[in-house]
């Protein structure tokens, strides 16, 4: 860890304590998670706490853990991570917080905090389904009005549900029943005949 991490590191313990779920450092990177209760009063934190001052927000991204690497996730499903930056000091940091119910993730929205969240809360309720509690405009902004699922989530099969094509008959775009194979694609590969000979090569 360097000695800036370590600094950040401290200042976050000394600001939060037990309040913290975790804080780890992988790569030179801090994470710090806090429960979804706590979300909003962290990031109020994390923004006016004059050691810290995380003034911007870069990103908030969602992540569904139904499966991670070659196993099974043994917590919760689905997280919001956002990553911060402060410009005042010079560091950034991601936070992670994961919904209560996997079935129905509601977390916090921030916007209130860094307008910036809009959008990017926006995105993960697409996506994911992550529902922000106190976001004034939540709802769709990739896939259209009418999409029905969440592409991203692990369990949304590859080829959809349905699909859309041009209907030059009623002269508008519909929607049909999933007309793709599912299929495993493999890459073929050829060789000359005499590859791996001893006297080839």
């Amino acid at each position: 860890m360097s000695a800036k991490t370590d600094l950040l590191a401290k200042v976050l313990q000394g600001a939060f304590g037990k309040r913290l779920k975790s804080l780890s450092v992988d790569r030179g990177e801090l994470t710090i998670e806090t429960a979804a209760i706590d979300y909003f009063g962290t990031a109020r934190v994390l923004r006016n706490h004059t050691g810290l001052r995380f003034e911007q927000l870069i990103d908030i991204s969602g992540v569904d853990y139904s499966t991670y690497g070659d196993r099974p996730w043994p917590g919760r499903r689905f997280a919001s991570v956002a990553h911060l930056l402060s410009v005042t000091h010079n560091w950034r940091l991601r936070l992670r917080t994961f919904a209560e119910d996997d079935s129905f993730p509601v977390i916090d929205s921030v916007c209130d905090l860094w307008p910036a969240a809009n959008w990017y809360e926006r995105e993960a309720f697409d996506l994911y389904g992550i529902l922000y509690n106190g976001h004034t405009d939540l709802r769709r902004i990739l896939t259209d009005y009418g999409f029905t699922g969440h592409p991203l989530r692990k369990d949304f099969p590859v080829s959809g549900h349905v699909e859309m094509c041009y209907d030059p008959e009623a002269k508008r775009v519909v929607y049909q029943p999933v007309t793709v194979e599912p299929r495993e694609n493999t890459p073929r590969i050829v060789r000359e005949a005499s590859y791996g000979d001893a006297a080839h090569g």
